[in-house]
C-alpha cells in the first residue's frame, strides 16, 4: 500500500508541473507575437491571480452548485459517528457533514486542508450502504482530505481554466493579426499561436483528468490502509457499479471532486472522466488484498 501512495504522489507531482510548462510556453508565444517581454510576465501574473481566487472559493462553490445541505449529529447520527471515528483514526479534525438530496449512491469531500473540510453524502447512498461499505466510502473521501487531494483538485482545475483561457486569447488575436505580414518569423508565429491555441486546452484537461485519476487510486489505498478493511470499500464500489452514480443534477466542474463519476458518458467519453473504471479500482484493491 505504502509504495502505490509514494508512486501516485509523485506521478502526481509531474502531471501538475506540466501544467506550469504549457503556461509560461503560452506566456511566451503570447509575448512573442507582440515581441514584448512584459506581456510574459503579465500573463503569469494574471494566471496566478485566476488560480489563487478559484482556489480560495472553491469550497463554498462546490457545495453549493450540488446544493448540499450540512446536518448536525442528531440528524444523522449514524453518518456523523462514522465520519467522527474516521477522522480520529486519521488524526484529523471532524469535518463539516453535508447531505445531497439526489438516489444514485455517491459521496465527496471539499476542503483547502483539513481544518476547512467538509463531506457530503447523497440520500441514495445512505440508503443502500450497511456501515463497514459506508466506512470505506469515506475513508477514501477523507484519505483525499488527509493526502491535501482537493488542494491538488482545486490547483488543477484553475490552472486548466487559465490555459484554456490563454489559448482562447491568442487565438483571437492571432485571427485579428492575419493580415499583418511583418516576415516570415512572424508567419511562423501566427501558425504557432493558432497550434497552441487549439491543442493547448485538450492537454490542459488531458492532464487534469490524469490528476483526478491518479488521486483515486490514491484515496483508494489510503481509505484501505486507514480502516484496514478494504473489502468494505471494494463491496460498495461492487454496489454502485451495479447501481450507477449517475446525478441528477450534473455538473462538470465538480465531478472530480465525488467518490464515483457523476456524469453520465459512454465508451469515448471514457477518456475525458475524472474517475479510474470501478473495476480497475476493485482489482487494485483486490491486488492490495493479496500482499497485504
Amino acid at each position: 500500500m505504502y509504495s502505490q501512495i509514494a508512486s501516485n504522489k509523485r506521478k502526481t507531482f509531474y502531471i501538475l508541473s506540466s501544467f506550469l510548462v504549457i503556461i509560461a510556453a503560452l506566456a511566451w508565444l503570447f509575448s512573442s507575437l507582440y515581441n514584448n517581454l512584459v506581456l510574459f510576465y503579465w500573463v503569469l501574473a494574471l494566471g496566478v491571480i485566476y488560480a489563487a481566487i478559484s482556489y480560495w472559493a472553491g469550497t463554498r462553490w462546490s457545495l453549493a452548485v450540488n446544493s448540499a445541505r450540512q446536518i448536525t449529529e442528531e440528524e444523522n447520527k449514524r453518518l456523523w459517528r462514522i465520519i467522527e471515528n474516521l477522522a480520529i483514526t486519521d488524526g484529523l479534525p471532524m469535518p463539516k457533514v453535508y447531505i445531497m438530496d439526489d438516489p444514485s449512491p455517491n459521496a465527496f469531500a471539499t476542503g483547502r486542508d483539513p481544518q476547512h473540510a467538509s463531506v457530503c453524502a447523497t440520500s441514495g447512498l445512505l440508503e443502500i450502504m450497511d456501515d463497514k461499505e459506508l466506512q470505506g466510502v469515506f475513508a477514501h473521501e477523507l484519505s483525499h482530505v488527509k493526502n491535501y487531494d482537493i488542494r491538488v483538485s482545486m490547483i488543477a482545475f484553475a490552472l486548466a481554466a487559465v490555459i484554456s483561457l490563454i489559448a482562447d486569447v491568442i487565438l483571437r488575436m492571432t485571427f485579428f493579426r492575419g493580415g499583418d505580414r511583418e516576415g516570415e518569423n512572424n508567419q511562423i508565429l501566427l501558425v504557432l499561436g493558432i497550434v497552441a491555441a487549439i491543442l493547448a486546452p485538450i492537454v490542459a484537461t488531458l492532464i487534469q483528468l490524469a490528476v483526478s485519476r491518479k488521486r483515486e487510486y490514491l484515496a483508494d489505498a489510503t481509505g484501505a490502509l486507514t480502516t484496514r478493511y478494504p473489502e468494505g470499500l471494494e463491496s460498495a464500489l461492487r454496489k454502485i457499479e451495479r447501481t450507477g452514480s449517475v446525478l441528477k443534477k450534473q455538473n462538470t466542474a465538480t465531478a472530480h471532486f465525488f467518490f464515483a463519476n457523476p456524469l453520465r458518458g459512454h465508451s469515448v467519453t471514457n477518456l475525458f472522466s475524472t474517475h479510474p473504471p470501478i473495476e480497475d479500482r476493485i482489482a487494485r484493491l483486490q491486488k492490495m488484498e493479496t500482499h497485504a
